[in-house]
This record gives structure tokens, sequence and C-alpha cells, in this order.
């Protein structure tokens, strides 16, 4: 099995919080258009399946109902505490550091690897916890993925005095960038592309940016904060809400199979 370089092996400091409620009503499109990449994975009976970034559960129940035996980790405690309501097996672990050793036939991840910044760490370990030939199948945030509500969001938090490291603390790679992660982390890439993929939003915008933008947000104090949110929406309203006031995302996924190289 190729190995690439070592990767640095500090996970970065975590700075998004999630709350189970405002996600279950304004992030459910994240599972809803998960259809594709849960084709993918082809999930079946009998082998054991990582959900990696497993939130609350929605997917690691379907992949369970294929009638696989799958463990969900995430580090949200609270999502966490969801998932087990619903009666699955769920661990918390950050997915910089996997501590499994060859024993996965498949790791899953959907919309989860752009929050982990240390990719190469996070493919390493996806590499230890597979057995031979295992698959890694995911979904993640690709090459200009919101990029116009990250720009909203730096172009207000600079009139504000506001972090802007804190607008988008997040990964999204190109297909070139992340084949060679995948690669130099000892995979054979099987599919990989880009896919522009506009999505409306069912609670509107306010609803996306308090639950996905909350670590930029939670740098100001109210009503400050309130005051900033408003600007944002309004910044991002010729762009992408239409004239019936439906918002759309302007979402870029990037997904991907590929398999252990021995």
């Amino acid at each position: 099995m190729k190995r690439g370089p070592v990767p640095d092996a500090t996970p970065p400091k975590s700075v998004q919080r999630w709350s189970a409620s405002d996600y279950a009503r304004n992030g459910r499109f994240v599972q809803e258009l998960a259809g594709a990449v849960f084709a993918m994975l082809e999930p079946r009976p009998g082998e054991r399946i990582l959900d990696l970034g497993c939130g609350d559960g929605t997917l690691t129940a379907e992949i369970k109902a294929s009638g696989a035996d799958v463990l969900g980790v995430d580090l949200s405690d609270e999502l966490l505490a969801v998932a087990r309501m619903k009666g699955l097996r769920v661990r918390k672990v950050d997915g910089h550091a996997l501590d499994f050793s060859s024993e996965f036939d498949a790791v899953f991840s959907n919309a989860a690897l752009h929050w982990m910044r240390k990719p190469a760490l996070v493919i390493a370990g996806v590499a230890r916890a597979l057995k031979p030939h295992g698959r890694f199948v995911g979904e993640l945030g690709g090459h200009g993925n919101v990029a116009a509500i990250a720009t909203a969001m730096r172009a207000i938090g600079k009139e504000r005095n506001g972090d802007a490291a804190l607008v988008a603390p997040w990964f999204f790679p190109t297909v070139e960038e992340y084949r060679e992660l995948l690669t130099e982390g000892g995979f054979i890439v099987r599919e990989i592309a880009l896919v522009p993929r506009p999505t409306p939003l069912k609670t509107g915008m306010e609803g996306w940016l308090r639950t996905f933008g909350r670590s930029f947000f939670d740098q100001f104090a109210e009503p400050e904060r309130s005051d900033v949110l408003g600007e944002v929406i309004e910044l991002l309203r010729p762009s992408l809400c239409d004239e019936k006031g439906v918002w759309t995302a302007d979402h870029v996924r990037l997904r991907f199979r590929a398999e252990r190289a021995d």
C-alpha cells in the first residue's frame, strides 16, 4: 500500500458548534440530497461500515437498514445524543484522530469532510480503519461551494471589524487536489467529480446562516449579531433569492469513490 508524507498529527481547533434542533430544521437537505453518494456506497448485509461525521444519524440508520453493521462517529455531543435515541451505535471521535485498525469494509461520509481541515490526517486514519481493498465513499463541499455566501459574510464582517478567518472554517478542494490527497494516502480513485448543486432552502437563508455559519456570527454579541445577519441576508438577496422569495444556496459538491490500494 502506497504511503504519502506523514501528515501533521495535530488536529485543528474546532470552531463550529451544533444545535440538534437547528440542524433538524434547517439542514435536512443534507440527508435529502444524499441519494447519489449513498448509491455509490452500495452497503451490503454483514459488512462493517464506518459513518464518518454521522451527525444525527439519519443516513447511519439507512446504512443499518441495509443489513450492514454500522458505527457512526462525530464530534457533536448534541447530534450524537439524537443518533443514540434512534437506537444507533455511535461514538464521539475526531475525524482527524481515527483510532481503528483494519476493521471496516467501507468508510462513508456525507457533508462532513469539509469541516475537517487537515484532510491528509483524515485520509490516513480512514486508510488505517479499512480492511485491504476497502472502499472510501464520500461527498463534501467542493471548490466554489457557497462562494457567494462566504463573500457576503466577509464583506459585512470587514465592515463590522469581525474576524474573517471565522467566515469559512471549511476545506473545499478541487478534483485535482482531492485526487492527489487520496492517491498519496494509499487509495486508488475509482470515481471523482465536482457537481454543481444549487439547493433551494425550505427555511430560507437565515436558517442556513444560523446553522452553518454559526462560527462566524457567534463572534458578535446581540444586538449586533442580528444586525450582521440581516446585512448579510440583504447583500445576498439580489443573487440568491428569486421573485417569489425562494432562497437557493450556491452549493458545489465533490463526490468520490476510492479503494484502499492493498
